[in-house]
């Protein structure tokens, strides 16, 4: 038969309430008491449930994270490195979609704050106002974000962009197109914060288009434009819109890197098999995803540790769809 927290009780002389106490509040009762109980605990080999354990220490056992798409391979990676690391740490995973969607984002937090003991809102579209306002109802952290005072685990973005500009640079592309991300993407703020200025240091105009949906449909009409826009070279906000860019030129019959070199970004598994392999910047996705869950339980166990901000390096990976521009020679 399971023991029960009655059983505990009954054996140790004391009430169900006082049992608790001693699990969950040592400091509330004796110390004879506390032993009395610990000693029972040990003799009968009781293990509270974990509806108990939630009832005793007032935790769920259980952490929440809200993505913007599930159907991008960027978040099912942050994800499993995730629930690798709750799993190491005793906790279960609570997930949301928000399918890029702001409202639902919010109303996604609201809700499993009610479930978990913590939410890590990963890419959040919301504003600082309101993730600061979310900060108060609930323990939460950032993957790929940054909002004073609330931990965050992020990845710099400018910097592997900056790589980009540098090889393409070389390579003599004096003209590219930058395939912008949703307008309330961070992450793509953080590209163009790496994007312009280092264009400008090398000497490289850079057409702006977009934004567009950060998803594999989203490529053609950007290669169209692209292409109307007479570059050398495209920058696309992540691998996903990349490789739907690369069907598009194949559709039309651009040689890619002959005639256009094309970069994208995250290094997603597909990056290394598609045809060509995608020149990109690789994130650390599954020691982002490990870190954040450390913020994430920090922050609920009051620990100062969970309020800061850690920036993780990215690094360019080149491979086949990047080369020299058109009539360039060194």
């Amino acid at each position: 038969m399971r023991i029960t927290i009655r059983d505990v009780a009954r054996r140790a002389e004391v009430s169900v309430a006082t049992v608790s106490r001693a699990l969950g509040s040592p400091d509330r009762v004796s110390e004879a008491t506390r032993d009395r109980v610990l000693t029972v605990v040990r003799e009968l080999g009781y293990r509270p449930s974990p509806a108990a354990r939630s009832l005793i220490t007032g935790k769920t056992g259980a952490i929440a994270i809200v993505v913007p798409d599930l159907g991008n391979p960027f978040f099912t990676g942050v994800l499993k490195s995730v629930q690798a690391r709750a799993r190491e740490t005793g906790h279960a995973v609570l997930v949301g979609d928000s399918d890029e969607d702001p409202a639902t984002e919010q109303e996604l937090v609201r809700t499993l704050a009610k479930q978990a003991d913590g939410v890590l809102l990963c890419s959040p579209g919301i504003d600082d106002a309101t993730i600061t306002e979310l900060d108060g109802l609930t323990s939460l952290a950032l993957l790929n974000r940054r909002v004073a005072g609330i931990g965050a685990t992020v990845m710099d973005s400018a910097g592997g962009m900056r790589e980009v500009v540098a090889h393409l640079a070389g390579l003599g592309h004096r003209r590219c197109a930058y395939l912008n991300g949703p307008d309330s993407s961070w992450s793509n703020h953080e590209r163009l914060r790496g994007l312009r200025p280092a264009a400008a240091e090398h000497g490289i105009e850079i057409v702006e288009l977009g934004p567009f949906a950060p998803r594999y449909e989203d490529g053609a009409p950007a290669a169209d434009q692209a292409l109307a826009a007479e570059v050398t070279a495209v920058l696309a906000y992540n691998d996903v819109m990349a490789l739907g860019v690369l069907a598009r030129l194949r559709e039309r019959g651009v040689d890619v890197p002959g005639e256009l070199s094309v970069t994208g970004f995250d290094d997603l598994v597909y990056a290394a098999v598609s045809a060509p392999p995608l020149t990109t910047v690789a994130m650390p996705l599954a020691e982002a995803g490990s870190r954040a869950v450390d913020l994430l339980l920090a922050h609920s166990a009051a620990d100062p540790a969970g309020r800061v901000v850690t920036e993780l390096p990215t690094r360019l990976v080149v491979r086949a769809t990047t080369a020299r521009a058109p009539g360039y020679h060194r």
